[in-house]
């Protein structure tokens, strides 16, 4: 896992707290908003752990997940989410907003319980529910389980984020294993097929399935 200063479409700012703790603040290209990022210096180096699933409760400074100036306005009322990949990094986010928004939400998550049970308090404290859903997306037969525990406590579904994934950089294609590619893989791409065919029977329309890239590209070698 590593801690970035850039999520999706976000662009983050830092600003410095007195007590030494550091606030992430959104700046939204939509709206009328100019997207634009203050140039804050970092006073500390990225954080990487060569074991993934990373642990966000293990990182130190931890990452900022809830931007604190930011309001919900109710444009998710009513709606309900399944967030694979939800217990930590960009996926507590999407559950602390969407929460904000007024959403309920379920989690999948491999098996970071002590960050999947820290992003279900985060999403209650904003008043909506969040269901927590352990197992592994790279088995069809979970996102099967998946689907059916959220409709059975929620009895709908109306967003699919399928956030889940792994990224193990290498210098060359000469260094990347055949279990690596194939993890790759069944972890990044066939989760997305399988989530997105047990859902969509119970997507209505104006529902909505999305789905997050990688940062590999900016991290290319240049060979």
């Amino acid at each position: 896992m590593m801690q970035q200063n850039l999520l999706g479409a976000i662009c983050l700012a830092f600003d410095y707290k007195s007590n030494g703790g550091i606030r992430m603040i959104p700046k939204y290209p939509y709206y009328s908003y100019e997207l634009r990022c203050r140039q804050v210096p970092i006073t500390f180096p990225p954080q990487h752990q060569d074991v993934q699933p990373g642990l966000e409760y293990v990182m130190n400074p931890v990452p900022i997940s809830d931007n604190p100036e930011y309001k919900g306005s109710g444009k998710l009322a009513g709606k309900v989410a399944i967030i694979t990949g939800g217990d930590s990094g960009i996926g507590r986010a999407i559950a602390i907003g969407f929460a904000k928004e007024g959403a309920d939400i379920a989690i999948a998550y491999l098996y970071e319980r002590k960050d999947a049970e820290a992003t279900k308090r985060m999403v209650e404290r904003y008043g909506r529910h969040c269901l927590l859903i352990e197992g592994d997306l790279r088995q069809p037969s979970f996102s099967v389980e998946v689907v059916k525990r959220t409709l059975e406590s929620y009895g709908k579904l109306d967003i699919l984020i399928l956030n889940q994934g792994v990224q193990f950089l290498q210098e060359s294609i000469l260094d990347i294993s055949n279990e690596q590619l194939e993890n790759t893989y069944r972890t990044n791409i066939f989760p997305h097929f399988y989530m997105t065919k047990a859902a969509l029977p119970y997507l209505k329309p104006g529902s909505s399935i999305v789905s997050t890239a990688s940062v590999t590209e900016i991290y290319a070698p240049e060979s």
